[in-house]
């Protein structure tokens, strides 16, 4: 690895209603919860992370359920859809599944030569399941009912949509390294060969489309991977010299932090491997127990009565 963003690290959500939240992507999506905390902002509410088995980066979706905030919806300036990595053969069963389990679907299609299957999860959040033409040899977090051989891989694509793709562009060429691959209609996708999994961005250049309302069923931000905090530090200098307001590095105890907001008006972070899910449960125990920033675990008995029960 180099001193490079190596593709997306997680991509932060919205939801409305902690169980729902919870029940929808491990056992309708078969992602395992690696990490049980809460927001550091507002400890009232659950921090959710979900992924592959040790919470790799480039497999972690994580969201802030607040309980009543209500929908939003998704448009320019926002990141507006969540694309996972599938293996090939498997959008039948998901399809299939999908129609048993009530799951707002549509119609595979082609992109980019890519089959695409495109769904909803109870908040209106826009996902995907990308059957990517290169093997995905990631390692699949499989459950009971979603085996290895459907499972999702972690992702493989974010999309931004935007008014004007140019600006957004640059930041993610001139910054983050990012190549233009292919243009279809109005939309650009971006890769960077760093590495090969979890590495494409997709653009959307919508003129007339209204500003998105951050609400459930939305995307916070979207978090790009750097190796440690030296070099996640060389990115700030690198994006403040651009011109661009950033904050200070941020502790997130699972990782180090960096945000800034492109031209376009998404949220991004940039974010560290270090230290990782395990640094305060064994892998195998990775989601059991409620985590808690150490400034708030003093705490623990008023926030454990405030945040709403959680059945497994």
């Amino acid at each position: 690895m180099e001193n490079r963003i190596l593709g997306l690290h997680h991509i932060t959500a919205i939801a409305d209603g902690a169980q729902r939240n919870y029940d929808f992507y491990t056992k309708v999506l078969g992602l395992r919860l690696v990490k049980k905390t809460v927001n550091f902002d507002d400890p009232g509410t659950y921090h959710f992370y979900y992924g592959d088995e040790a919470g790799s980066p480039g497999t972690i979706l994580t969201f802030f359920p607040w309980e009543g905030i209500g929908k939003g919806h998704a448009g320019s300036g926002m990141a507006t859809q969540i694309g996972y990595s599938v293996p090939e053969g498997s959008l039948p069963f998901w399809t299939d599944r999908f129609k048993q389990l009530n799951v707002k679907h549509e119609e595979v299609i082609e992109r980019f030569g890519e089959q695409v299957l495109s769904f909803q999860d109870p908040d209106g959040l826009q996902l995907e399941l990308v059957v990517p033409v290169a093997d995905d040899s990631r390692k699949a977090w499989e459950t009971h009912e979603v085996k290895a051989a459907v499972a999702t891989k972690g992702f493989y694509n974010v999309t931004l949509t935007v008014r004007n793709h140019t600006p957004t562009a640059s930041i993610l060429t001139n910054i983050l390294g990012y190549t233009l691959l292919r243009q279809e209609g109005n939309r650009y996708r971006f890769v960077t060969d760093a590495l090969d999994t979890a590495s494409v961005v997709d653009i959307v250049e919508a003129p007339g489309l209204a500003p998105g309302r951050g609400a459930a069923g939305t995307n916070h931000h979207v978090a790009f991977r750097v190796k440690d905090d030296n070099i996640l530090m060389e990115f700030r200098e690198k994006i403040a010299r651009a011109g661009l307001s950033i904050t200070p590095k941020i502790d997130r105890d699972y990782f180090f932090s960096l945000y800034f907001r492109e031209p376009g008006g998404i949220l991004f972070e940039l974010a560290t491997d270090n230290p990782g899910f395990t640094r305060d449960e064994p892998l195998a125990e990775l989601g059991t127990q409620l985590k808690l920033p150490k400034q708030y675990e003093k705490s623990r008995q008023q926030i454990e009565e405030a945040l709403p029960a959680l059945h497994s």
